[in-house]
């Protein structure tokens, strides 16, 4: 790894602009602006169809997007034709804004605005590079000539606003911000603010773009801190952010620099953007759900969404996406299920409206995912609290202590046998199957019971290999003279330890009780069974056959 070629391409604000550092927190939402149909668009293998730009357009509008860049129009036909849809067609709501973009060149703005014609409500997005690099290398023009061609592009765009039909807002990025002077770069906004004059009927976008991540996120702040604190018109000038993701910190960007006076954010969902993408609007807005604050747009069915947007990108959302991922909420360590479970447990029986669950940021039903099938994930690193707090969410089985401990490393055994994951499902089987109303190779035909004062007479039909054998034994309770008949017949020795029982839930079963028992035998092993039946002396009974099954068998 040869370090020497590269050198640090930025330069910080100068001075001090930290006032940022202050503040822990982002009181309120931003204004949100989607680039998906532009940025994300351009960046796909395959760019969406008119039919495809039009199905995600209605997913933006869904989730809540006010403001969205609908592409360059001047680009391409499809990119010239979508907009032309939307407006033509009436599609643009009252309270949305379209965007489009524009280079600071005349041919490429005019076909611009010819494409926003009759456009209720539109925000031109010129824009030029500023940096150092792309002045050397590109244009290899001087600074001064940089900051011309941005001129003459606001005089231009705000020339055809007045002559074209429709309701225009006026938005500049000095491209390249984080590779440029921030002195040169405020230099070059205040000089087209001067020309487009912000107002209080004249809000002009200031955008600061990441176009490409050169430093670390505090370093960007303090020069977004640095424009806000020196920008002219401030009062009538929205700061907007563009961050690219090549450091892999395109969110700690965004939300430092909202800290340091920002008021905007251009985004995609879940990324999507040239090379390592565009910021992630879903993390941002979810990041700040999480802490309280209400983000403006709506995520409430987030498998919907996923789903939609692979529909039209044919991109993956992956599975650690944050918040969006199918795996972002599962837990397969045994020390993490059980915290989980725990805390839910506590949740419940404190009924808590505030959430506080470990490992798990945010409530899952709160985007439409399920305790069941996204948080507790059974595999060979499962333990008995996830396991348990499985069997008991989804079919409503709560086993004592013991025997949960006993049935989780049953499972983790089987799914490490199969090298596999074991679903809702395949825990229900494996518990019905060895555990519940287990009648092989030792069953019940008939019972009768009678009680005479404090004892229970017990006259049981038990079945082995077909061959029925009646045998009659008296006991302190039915559960304890079924024993003593169990031991007449089989002549076997065993303790009976555990006993434990619940009423079903009807989600879980046709049942209406489960009984839970533990037997120890001569050598201290414990076996265990489970039974159920409308009965809950016979749920019992099937409980002791079950774990007497499980004795005889090992």
């Amino acid at each position: 790894m040869n370090t020497s070629k590269y050198a640090i391409g930025y330069y910080p604000a100068p001075g001090t602009h930290y006032k940022w550092v202050q503040k822990d927190h982002i009181e309120t939402a931003p204004a949100w602006c989607s680039v998906d149909l532009r940025d994300g668009n351009q960046s796909l293998v395959i760019p969406m169809s008119l039919e495809e730009k039009l199905e995600f357009y209605r997913l933006l509008l869904k989730i809540g997007f006010k403001e969205i860049e609908v592409g360059f129009p001047a680009a391409s036909e499809t990119e010239y034709e979508f907009l032309r849809t939307l407006i033509e067609n009436d599609m643009i709501p009252q309270d949305v804004t379209v965007q489009v973009l524009t280079q600071c060149r005349e041919h490429i703005i005019r076909k611009t605005f010819e494409a926003c014609k009759g456009a209720p409500n539109a925000i031109i997005h010129f824009y030029n590079s500023v940096s150092v690099a792309q002045r050397e290398q590109v244009f290899r023009k001087s600074k001064e000539e940089i900051k011309q061609i941005a001129i003459e592009g606001a005089k231009l765009v705000k020339k055809l606003a007045a002559e074209y039909e429709g309701n225009f807002r006026f938005e500049y990025s000095p491209e390249s911000f984080t590779g440029t002077e921030p002195e040169y770069a405020l230099e070059v906004c205040n000089a087209v603010l001067d020309i487009l004059e912000p107002g209080p009927d004249n809000n002009v976008i200031i955008n600061l773009p990441v176009t490409v991540e050169m430093s670390m996120p505090h370093v960007y702040a303090s020069q977004v801190e640095y424009m806000h604190e020196n920008l002219k018109y401030r009062e009538y000038v929205t700061i907007s952010l563009h961050p690219h993701n090549d450091r892999g910190t395109g969110v700690a960007d965004t939300e430092l620099a909202l800290l340091a006076g920002a008021d905007r954010v251009e985004g995609t969902l879940f990324g999507n953007g040239e090379r390592t993408g565009n910021v992630d609007i879903i993390t941002l807005a979810m990041n700040m759900y999480s802490h309280g604050v209400e983000p403006g747009l709506d995520f409430s069915d987030m498998p919907a969404i996923v789903e939609a947007y692979e529909k039209c990108t044919r991109m993956h959302v992956y599975e650690r996406s944050p918040y969006a991922g199918a795996l972002v909420f599962a837990a397969f360590s045994g020390s993490h299920q059980d915290a989980i479970a725990k805390g839910m447990k506590w949740r419940e029986e404190k009924n808590l409206h505030q959430w506080t669950v470990p490992y798990i940021p945010i409530d899952p039903k709160d985007i439409n995912r399920t305790y069941d099938a996204d948080v507790i994930r059974v595999n060979s690193q499962s333990g008995k609290g996830g396991i348990g707090y499985l069997l008991e969410q989804t079919y409503g089985y709560i086993l004592p202590p013991q025997m949960r401990e006993h049935f989780s490393y049953l499972c983790k055994s089987i799914s490490d046998h199969d090298h596999r994951e074991l679903k809702a499902e395949d825990v229900l089987c494996i518990f019905m199957e060895h555990y519940l109303n287990v009648h092989s190779p030792i069953g019940m035909d008939e019972i009768h019971l009678t009680r005479h004062g404090t004892e229970v007479r017990a006259s049981v039909t038990f079945l082995r290999h077909g061959k029925p054998t009646t045998i009659s034994a008296s006991g302190n309770g039915s559960l304890d003279a079924v024993s003593q008949a169990l031991h007449d017949y089989t002549g076997a020795k065993y303790t009976l330890k555990v006993y434990t029982e619940h009423s079903v839930q009807e989600k879980a079963s046709d049942s209406t009780a489960a009984a839970y028992i533990g037997i120890e035998a001569d050598d201290g092993t414990m076996y265990w069974g489970a039974g159920t039946n409308t009965d809950i002396t016979r749920a019992s009974i099937y409980a002791l056959i079950s774990a007497y099954n499980n004795m005889i068998q090992k």
